[in-house]
Protein backbone atom coordinates (compact mmCIF):
# COMPACT_ATOMS: atom_id res chain seq x y z
CA UNK A 1 0.00 0.00 0.00
CA UNK A 2 1.31 3.54 -0.73
CA UNK A 3 1.41 6.47 0.92
CA UNK A 4 1.97 9.87 0.08
CA UNK A 5 3.74 12.30 1.92
CA UNK A 6 2.08 16.11 1.95
CA UNK A 7 4.62 18.62 2.35
CA UNK A 8 2.88 21.13 5.17
CA UNK A 9 4.57 24.95 4.51
CA UNK A 10 3.84 27.14 7.60
CA UNK A 11 2.64 30.86 6.50
CA UNK A 12 3.57 33.20 9.11
CA UNK A 13 1.58 36.29 7.76
CA UNK A 14 -1.90 35.77 6.20
CA UNK A 15 -2.95 39.47 6.12
CA UNK A 16 -2.44 41.64 3.12
CA UNK A 17 0.95 42.71 2.78
CA UNK A 18 3.81 41.02 4.58
CA UNK A 19 5.80 43.31 6.61
CA UNK A 20 8.86 41.03 6.10
CA UNK A 21 8.60 42.09 2.13
CA UNK A 22 11.62 44.67 2.34
CA UNK A 23 14.65 44.44 0.56
CA UNK A 24 17.50 43.35 2.21
CA UNK A 25 19.40 46.58 2.23
CA UNK A 26 17.34 49.26 2.82
CA UNK A 27 16.57 47.21 6.10
CA UNK A 28 20.00 46.75 7.54
CA UNK A 29 20.13 51.01 6.62
CA UNK A 30 17.26 50.85 9.30
CA UNK A 31 18.60 48.69 11.35
CA UNK A 32 21.74 51.07 11.54
CA UNK A 33 19.71 53.81 12.12
CA UNK A 34 18.31 52.59 15.00
CA UNK A 35 21.62 51.31 16.66
CA UNK A 36 23.08 54.90 15.80
CA UNK A 37 20.05 56.46 17.01
CA UNK A 38 20.36 54.88 20.35
CA UNK A 39 24.24 55.98 20.60
CA UNK A 40 22.93 59.81 19.89
CA UNK A 41 20.18 59.37 22.63
CA UNK A 42 22.93 57.77 24.99
CA UNK A 43 25.61 60.91 24.53
CA UNK A 44 22.37 63.00 24.96
CA UNK A 45 20.95 61.40 27.91
CA UNK A 46 24.71 61.51 29.37
CA UNK A 47 24.73 65.39 28.43
CA UNK A 48 21.99 66.12 30.31
CA UNK A 49 22.30 64.63 33.55
CA UNK A 50 25.34 66.55 33.72
CA UNK A 51 24.02 69.71 32.60
CA UNK A 52 21.08 69.55 35.24
CA UNK A 53 23.28 68.35 38.16
CA UNK A 54 25.04 71.80 37.71
CA UNK A 55 24.37 74.86 39.42
CA UNK A 56 25.37 76.80 36.90
CA UNK A 57 25.55 76.47 33.03
CA UNK A 58 26.93 78.25 30.33
CA UNK A 59 23.73 80.17 28.76
CA UNK A 60 23.33 79.62 25.12
CA UNK A 61 22.47 83.34 24.21
CA UNK A 62 25.81 84.60 25.84
CA UNK A 63 28.16 81.96 23.89
CA UNK A 64 26.59 82.07 20.69
CA UNK A 65 25.81 84.91 19.72
CA UNK A 66 28.71 85.53 16.97
CA UNK A 67 27.89 86.22 13.25
CA UNK A 68 30.40 86.08 10.67
CA UNK A 69 31.29 89.63 9.47
CA UNK A 70 29.23 91.27 11.93
CA UNK A 71 32.20 92.18 14.13
CA UNK A 72 30.95 92.44 18.09
CA UNK A 73 26.86 92.54 17.31
CA UNK A 74 25.05 90.43 20.11
CA UNK A 75 22.64 88.23 17.49
CA UNK A 76 22.33 85.46 19.56
CA UNK A 77 21.42 82.24 18.16
CA UNK A 78 21.81 83.63 14.83
CA UNK A 79 24.85 81.94 13.15
CA UNK A 80 23.19 78.33 14.03
CA UNK A 81 19.76 79.56 12.79
CA UNK A 82 21.16 79.61 9.64
CA UNK A 83 23.18 75.97 10.16
CA UNK A 84 19.60 74.21 10.99
CA UNK A 85 17.95 76.03 7.84
CA UNK A 86 21.02 74.72 5.31
CA UNK A 87 20.31 71.29 6.78
CA UNK A 88 16.43 71.17 6.44
CA UNK A 89 17.29 72.74 2.51
CA UNK A 90 19.92 70.22 2.09
CA UNK A 91 16.88 67.31 3.12
CA UNK A 92 14.12 68.73 1.01
CA UNK A 93 17.09 68.46 -1.94
CA UNK A 94 17.26 64.79 -0.68
CA UNK A 95 13.45 64.38 -1.20
CA UNK A 96 13.61 65.59 -4.61
CA UNK A 97 16.58 63.26 -5.38
CA UNK A 98 15.14 60.44 -4.10
CA UNK A 99 11.41 61.74 -5.87
CA UNK A 100 13.63 61.92 -9.30
CA UNK A 101 14.87 58.25 -8.98
CA UNK A 102 11.42 56.91 -8.59
CA UNK A 103 10.82 57.94 -11.70
CA UNK A 104 13.83 56.82 -13.41
CA UNK A 105 14.87 60.63 -14.01
CA UNK A 106 18.76 60.62 -14.24
CA UNK A 107 18.96 64.39 -14.78
CA UNK A 108 16.94 65.34 -11.89
CA UNK A 109 18.52 62.78 -9.61
CA UNK A 110 22.31 64.49 -10.72
CA UNK A 111 20.95 68.10 -9.71
CA UNK A 112 19.10 67.13 -6.51
CA UNK A 113 21.93 64.99 -5.41
CA UNK A 114 24.65 67.79 -6.23
CA UNK A 115 23.05 70.47 -4.44
CA UNK A 116 22.44 68.22 -1.15
CA UNK A 117 25.95 67.66 -1.57
CA UNK A 118 26.10 71.26 -1.45
CA UNK A 119 24.23 71.78 1.47
CA UNK A 120 26.22 69.16 3.44
CA UNK A 121 29.95 70.93 2.94
CA UNK A 122 28.13 74.57 3.82
CA UNK A 123 26.76 72.88 6.64
CA UNK A 124 30.35 71.55 7.21
CA UNK A 125 32.30 74.96 6.36
CA UNK A 126 29.61 76.76 9.15
CA UNK A 127 30.45 74.68 12.03
CA UNK A 128 34.31 74.48 11.35
CA UNK A 129 33.67 78.85 11.54
CA UNK A 130 31.76 78.31 14.94
CA UNK A 131 34.55 75.83 16.29
CA UNK A 132 37.17 78.08 14.93
CA UNK A 133 35.79 81.34 16.63
CA UNK A 134 35.12 79.46 20.05
CA UNK A 135 38.67 77.94 20.47
CA UNK A 136 40.69 80.66 19.54
CA UNK A 137 38.07 83.66 20.61
CA UNK A 138 39.05 85.95 23.55
CA UNK A 139 36.93 86.11 26.62
CA UNK A 140 37.94 87.81 30.16
CA UNK A 141 37.79 85.38 32.94
CA UNK A 142 39.37 85.94 36.41
CA UNK A 143 41.54 83.23 37.21
CA UNK A 144 43.14 83.68 40.55
CA UNK A 145 43.01 87.00 41.31
CA UNK A 146 43.59 88.25 37.98
CA UNK A 147 42.18 88.42 34.43
CA UNK A 148 43.29 86.10 31.62
CA UNK A 149 41.92 85.53 28.06
CA UNK A 150 40.98 81.80 27.12
CA UNK A 151 38.55 80.65 24.49
CA UNK A 152 36.26 77.80 24.94
CA UNK A 153 38.14 74.84 24.67
CA UNK A 154 38.22 70.78 25.70
CA UNK A 155 39.79 71.94 29.13
CA UNK A 156 38.25 75.71 29.73
CA UNK A 157 35.15 77.41 29.70
CA UNK A 158 34.92 80.70 29.91
CA UNK A 159 31.38 81.14 30.41
CA UNK A 160 30.84 81.12 34.17
CA UNK A 161 29.52 83.59 36.41
CA UNK A 162 29.67 87.40 35.93
CA UNK A 163 32.23 88.69 38.15
CA UNK A 164 31.49 92.40 39.34
CA UNK A 165 32.07 95.59 41.33
CA UNK A 166 35.75 95.46 43.33
CA UNK A 167 36.09 92.23 42.46
CA UNK A 168 36.86 93.37 39.00
CA UNK A 169 39.15 96.55 39.66
CA UNK A 170 41.30 94.56 42.10
CA UNK A 171 41.37 91.60 39.35
CA UNK A 172 42.65 94.24 36.62
CA UNK A 173 45.83 95.54 38.97
CA UNK A 174 46.95 92.09 39.06
CA UNK A 175 46.42 91.76 35.30
CA UNK A 176 49.69 91.70 33.08
CA UNK A 177 50.19 94.36 30.43
CA UNK A 178 49.34 92.46 27.78
CA UNK A 179 45.91 90.86 28.29
CA UNK A 180 45.16 94.51 29.62
CA UNK A 181 45.97 96.10 26.20
CA UNK A 182 43.90 93.34 24.66
CA UNK A 183 40.99 94.04 26.87
CA UNK A 184 41.34 97.63 26.07
CA UNK A 185 41.52 96.93 22.18
CA UNK A 186 38.48 94.77 22.15
CA UNK A 187 36.38 97.44 23.49
CA UNK A 188 38.24 100.94 21.93
CA UNK A 189 38.43 100.67 18.40
CA UNK A 190 39.68 103.56 17.86
CA UNK A 191 43.69 103.55 19.47
CA UNK A 192 46.27 101.73 17.69
CA UNK A 193 47.64 98.65 19.36
CA UNK A 194 51.39 100.35 19.21
CA UNK A 195 49.61 103.50 21.41
CA UNK A 196 47.98 100.98 23.57
CA UNK A 197 51.60 99.01 24.09
CA UNK A 198 52.94 102.31 25.13
CA UNK A 199 50.74 103.06 27.71
CA UNK A 200 50.98 101.95 31.46
CA UNK A 201 48.77 99.52 33.25
CA UNK A 202 47.04 102.36 35.13
CA UNK A 203 46.67 104.15 31.83
CA UNK A 204 45.01 101.12 30.11
CA UNK A 205 42.94 100.51 33.37
CA UNK A 206 41.31 104.06 33.03
CA UNK A 207 40.34 103.45 29.71
CA UNK A 208 37.91 100.40 30.83
CA UNK A 209 34.31 100.17 31.06
CA UNK A 210 33.96 97.77 34.41
CA UNK A 211 29.95 97.26 33.75
CA UNK A 212 31.47 96.75 30.03
CA UNK A 213 33.70 93.80 30.52
CA UNK A 214 31.52 91.49 31.41
CA UNK A 215 34.28 89.19 33.03
CA UNK A 216 33.32 86.11 34.37
CA UNK A 217 34.20 83.00 36.65
CA UNK A 218 35.72 79.52 34.89
CA UNK A 219 32.46 78.23 33.86
CA UNK A 220 32.13 73.61 33.97
CA UNK A 221 34.84 72.24 32.08
CA UNK A 222 32.19 69.64 30.94
CA UNK A 223 30.79 71.88 28.98
CA UNK A 224 33.55 71.97 26.04
CA UNK A 225 33.69 68.25 26.20
CA UNK A 226 30.42 67.34 25.41
CA UNK A 227 29.56 70.19 23.38
CA UNK A 228 32.55 69.28 20.83
CA UNK A 229 31.96 65.86 21.08
CA UNK A 230 28.56 65.89 20.56
CA UNK A 231 28.53 68.58 17.88
CA UNK A 232 31.71 66.58 15.79
CA UNK A 233 30.30 63.52 16.03
CA UNK A 234 27.09 64.43 14.06
CA UNK A 235 29.27 66.63 11.58
CA UNK A 236 31.51 63.10 11.25
CA UNK A 237 28.09 61.67 10.53
CA UNK A 238 27.46 64.83 8.01
CA UNK A 239 30.68 64.37 6.39
CA UNK A 240 30.40 60.72 5.74
CA UNK A 241 26.93 62.09 4.46
CA UNK A 242 28.41 63.99 2.03
CA UNK A 243 30.90 60.97 0.93
CA UNK A 244 27.84 58.89 0.52
CA UNK A 245 26.28 60.90 -1.52
CA UNK A 246 29.54 62.09 -3.76
CA UNK A 247 29.81 58.28 -4.41
CA UNK A 248 25.65 58.13 -5.42
CA UNK A 249 26.36 61.38 -7.88
CA UNK A 250 29.37 59.09 -9.50
CA UNK A 251 27.28 56.17 -9.72
CA UNK A 252 24.25 57.94 -11.08
CA UNK A 253 26.51 59.63 -13.86
CA UNK A 254 28.25 56.17 -14.78
CA UNK A 255 24.89 54.79 -15.59
CA UNK A 256 24.87 52.50 -12.91
CA UNK A 257 21.14 52.44 -11.65
CA UNK A 258 20.12 52.89 -15.24
CA UNK A 259 21.48 49.35 -15.94
CA UNK A 260 20.17 48.25 -12.55
CA UNK A 261 16.73 49.55 -13.76
CA UNK A 262 16.21 51.11 -10.64
CA UNK A 263 17.23 53.79 -7.95
CA UNK A 264 17.04 51.72 -4.65
CA UNK A 265 20.68 53.13 -3.38
CA UNK A 266 19.37 56.68 -3.84
CA UNK A 267 16.91 55.85 -1.10
CA UNK A 268 19.19 54.12 1.00
CA UNK A 269 21.80 57.09 0.91
CA UNK A 270 18.22 59.33 1.38
CA UNK A 271 17.23 57.61 4.95
CA UNK A 272 20.51 58.29 5.99
CA UNK A 273 20.67 61.99 5.28
CA UNK A 274 17.39 62.60 6.82
CA UNK A 275 18.54 60.75 9.96
CA UNK A 276 21.58 63.17 10.49
CA UNK A 277 19.22 66.05 9.96
CA UNK A 278 16.40 64.12 12.51
CA UNK A 279 19.66 64.43 14.71
CA UNK A 280 20.37 68.11 14.57
CA UNK A 281 17.19 68.65 15.68
CA UNK A 282 17.69 67.10 19.25
CA UNK A 283 21.36 68.52 19.69
CA UNK A 284 20.57 72.33 18.48
CA UNK A 285 18.19 71.79 21.30
CA UNK A 286 20.20 70.74 23.99
CA UNK A 287 23.00 72.55 22.93
CA UNK A 288 21.97 75.71 21.62
CA UNK A 289 18.03 76.14 23.08
CA UNK A 290 18.12 74.79 26.87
Amino acid sequence: MATTATAHQTKWWSGGKSPFNMEYGKLMMWYFLMSDAFTFGAFLISYGSIRFSQNFWADPNVVFNAFPGAGHANLPLAFVSVMTFILIISSVTMVLAVHAGHKGDKAGVTKWIAWTIVGGLAFLSCQAWEWHHLITGEHAVLVDGHVELIGQTMRANPWGKLVEGQAVVDALKNTSHDNLVSLVSMHDHTTSHDVLSAMSNDALINKLDVAELHIREKGPVAFGGYFYGITGFHGFHVFSGVVINIIMLIMTQKNVFEKKGHYLMIEKAGLYWHFVDLVWVFVFLCFYLI
